[in-house]
């Protein structure tokens, strides 16, 4: 996929630009590191270890959390051979340490 093709000048390619509107917090680029990153956002708020920020509060559900991991795995099996090694290295920390937090909570 090539990351440089810029967005229709749509309000939806705005929005996915990260300039979507006055008052709005810009959003990142979407790359797959961000698209990882959010997923392990989303892990980890499931594990009960970030703050939900539609709530504001800390809430712990396992079973979402898992779901959240397993989707992390299927990217890094799809997506073998065709990461660099940097992208791929992040992958598998990644799922490391929140297969080793959701053993831990699981107890």
């Amino acid at each position: 996929m090539n990351e440089d093709k810029k967005q229709p000048d749509t309000e939806t390619g705005r929005a996915a630009q990260g300039t979507s509107g006055a008052g709005s917090t810009p959003l990142p680029p979407m790359n797959f590191s961000t698209f990882v990153f959010s997923l392990n956002h989303t892990a980890l708020m499931h594990l009960g270890l970030v703050k939900d920020p539609t709530v504001g509060e800390t809430a712990k559900n396992l079973d979402l959390a898992k779901q959240t991991i397993d989707i992390l795995a299927m990217l890094e099996e799809k997506t073998q051979g065709n990461l660099t090694d940097d992208e791929s290295q992040m992958v598998k920390s990644i799922l490391y340490d929140l297969r080793m937090i959701y053993v831990r909570e699981r107890k």
